[in-house]
């Protein structure tokens, strides 16, 4: 089994993993251990997972469309209908 040194450590992050290691009946050896692992296995699950930016890419798909910009719009805007309630003044 390898042997790892860990050097430049300030007092209050060791403090924080002793205490964290100490609710978790561990030592701080078997709790450094057991947050390399958690991290590792996150950050693979993190490098195969889509990132949310691109999910909402696919998910929103682009619109193909030939028409220009103008017939577009006036398109929409016919299709649109007024409501009494605003031309009343709500």
């Amino acid at each position: 089994m390898a042997i790892l040194q860990v050097k430049g450590i300030d007092d209050d992050l060791y403090a924080e993993i002793k205490e964290v290691a100490e609710s978790e009946n561990r030592s701080v050896s078997q709790q450094v251990v057991h947050l390399l692992r958690s991290y590792l296995a996150k950050r693979e699950q993190m490098d195969r997972s889509t990132a949310p930016g691109q999910v909402l890419l696919e998910l929103s798909g682009a619109w193909k469309d030939d028409r220009p910009a103008e017939k577009i719009v006036k398109e929409l805007r016919k299709a649109r209908k007024n409501s009494r309630k605003l031309e009343e003044g709500l």
